[in-house]
């Protein structure tokens, strides 16, 4: 992206707060401006008619590096600049957040470092070394990536990245929920989004609570063999999955937040726990960049399949849910999706 392509980009999508000064990157950012985009909440005609709710959609997957997760995780770096403890940035993930702590601490400035299992795909850190960051092999899994890069955060003026673990990555992300309703020209019956490790679905019930949505139900959304919240629901306290089998690598943690499940018991709002196949996840993804020509993950897929899978329709049928007639879809979007990639997840479903 050229320097000009980046101001106009600024200048129009991003929250500002403070004066843009030119830079060697061709933007600067102060300590007031966000840096995650003010995505649009569209009406889904497509969806609509195929499902008969009135469909909504806060299209996160518009966001610079291909996910929600900027909101969380830039809002937290720059919350520690503020703290004038920020010098190094230091995250282990091979997707979305690693991507997202790049993408900010190139736009801030600050030298990075993104501590990747050996299983990531190789364009990955690619895309990661093209925003910037050092990109360092460590471990066979994300476990072992997660340790080296915790290690690594407590050297001084250091900051270590979570996934999702942390009260600042959900301040972050409850804007999408504040944005989203300044938005809709009506509140929704029911918010729809996929649950990973929980860090979205705590920012989510966080900014519903600020904005009123306290009696508006979400449905949380995991796939078979990605189902920590849904175990830890069954289980009634948290609890660790022996593995992740699951074609949704993003929703792939072993264990989910405690606060996600204290959210759960508190119910306001209430959640509802479901779960979907990975072919209909991917089977949402597809017939989503049918309707609107956008390419997601089959972690977002996920979402889209209470919709495109009639998990909503059953859910009013069994009383779960009552007098639906507008539902918001979280698109939470996805890094690791391309043409091929989704032609191979075609094959791979037989869709």
């Amino acid at each position: 992206m050229s320097c000009q392509q980046k101001d106009n980009q600024h200048c129009s999508d991003i929250h500002h707060q403070s004066q843009v000064n030119s830079c060697e990157n061709g933007v600067s950012y102060g300590p007031g401006d966000k840096l995650y985009l003010k995505t649009p909440t569209i009406f889904s005609f497509p969806m609509s008619r195929s499902s008969g709710f009135q469909v909504y959609l806060k299209l996160e997957n518009l966001q610079p590096p291909g996910s929600f997760k900027l909101r969380g995780i830039s809002h937290m770096i720059q919350k520690a600049t503020q703290q004038g403890t920020c010098e190094h940035v230091y995250c282990a993930s091979g997707g979305n957040a690693g991507l997202a702590a790049a993408f900010a601490s190139h736009q801030l400035n600050i030298p990075c470092t993104i501590i990747l299992p050996s299983s990531t795909p190789r364009f990955i850190a690619d895309q990661l070394r093209n925003l910037g960051a050092e990109v360092r092999v460590h471990g066979d899994v994300y476990d072992e990536a997660k340790q080296l890069a915790q290690e690594l955060g407590k050297q001084p003026d250091s900051l270590y990245v979570p996934a999702f673990e942390h009260p600042a990555l959900w301040e972050g992300h409850s804007s999408l929920i504040v944005e989203t309703e300044r938005q809709m020209k009506v509140k929704p019956d029911v918010v729809i989004t996929s649950v990973g490790g929980g860090g979205l679905l705590n920012g989510m019930i966080q900014g519903m609570r600020q904005v009123g949505w306290t009696d508006v139900p979400v449905v949380a959304i995991e796939t078979h063999g990605a189902n920590c919240f849904n175990a830890a629901i069954a289980a009634g306290e948290v609890v660790t999955l022996p593995a992740i089998t699951s074609i949704a690598k993003s929703l792939g943690s072993l264990s989910v937040s405690p606060v996600t499940l204290e959210y759960y018991q508190q119910k306001q709002p209430p959640i509802i726990s479901q779960l979907v196949t990975d072919k209909e996840a991917v089977h949402a993804c597809v017939q989503f960049a049918e309707d609107h020509r956008l390419l997601v993950e089959p972690a977002c897929g996920a979402t889209l399949a209470a919709l495109y899978s009639n998990i909503i329709h059953k859910l009013v049928e069994q009383g779960q849910l009552q007098n639906i007639t507008t539902v918001l879809a979280i698109v939470c979007g996805g890094s690791i999706v391309s043409t091929s990639v989704m032609e191979g997840w075609k094959d791979q479903f037989g869709l």
